[in-house]
């Protein structure tokens, strides 16, 4: 059955990692520099995240330092539904961001990669970090929107869906990604407006949503 957005959304922010961007090539390059497998550090993560468990703890389980400096995020790492999806909120006229937990120098990458949103922040830039209620709050400024206006996108329930949910907004859930198809199971999953596949069911209501004039001609 095809989705619609929520009544009264103005706006949509999408979360980075494994919702506009897909992060095995960034994973895979953490495993080759600490000296293990890709195989054996995706299995410790998605163990973690399916406890409930900080993941970052995954370097204390392996026994190696964390490895310094992460892969830039390039045009090739994008999921292929993310930038039509962003093309389509600026053509429904809303406003459109990007914020996520994220280190400093993202903003120019994810510009370089294709994204032009109205606003576009880490929390590196921020100096704070979801799920942190301030996080939020500083979304909904940066929007200059009502919360109840603005629909955040993302793939985790404990660091988007939820602590956004608190701040007054929309959320959308999409399943993808370790953290996704695990916190998919969790009952906590149906508390948000939209639950998602892919980012083209999201881009279909938006075009749906379009007044007539702005529509291309058929």
């Amino acid at each position: 059955m095809p989705i619609e957005l929520p009544a009264g959304v103005l706006g949509v922010v999408f979360d980075v990692g494994e919702t506009l961007v897909d992060e095995s090539r960034a994973w895979s390059r953490q495993a080759e520099a600490a000296g293990v497998t890709p195989f054996t550090l995706m299995g410790l993560l998605g163990a973690l995240i399916a406890r409930g468990e900080d993941h970052r703890r995954v370097w204390e389980l392996l026994g190696v330092e964390k490895p310094a400096g992460r892969a830039l995020i390039e045009e090739a790492d994008l999921y292929p539904d993310a930038l039509p999806c962003l093309r389509a909120a600026h053509e429904r006229g809303l406003v459109v961001g990007i914020a996520g937990n994220q280190p400093a120098g993202v903003e120019a990458q994810l510009r370089a990669a294709g994204f032009s949103p109205d606003f576009l922040a880490s929390s590196a830039a921020w100096g704070v970090q979801k799920p942190s209620p301030e996080f939020f709050t500083r979304v909904v400024a940066e929007a200059g929107l009502e919360p109840g206006a603005i629909l955040y996108v993302g793939d985790r329930l404990d660091n988007d869906v939820l602590p956004a949910r608190a701040a007054g907004m929309r959320t959308g859930f999409i399943r993808r990604g370790p953290w996704g198809h695990l916190h998919a199971q969790r009952p906590e999953a149906r508390l948000a407006d939209l639950r998602l596949n892919t980012l083209v069911e999201l881009t279909d209501a938006m075009v749906a949503g379009r007044p007539a004039e702005t529509l291309a001609p058929s």
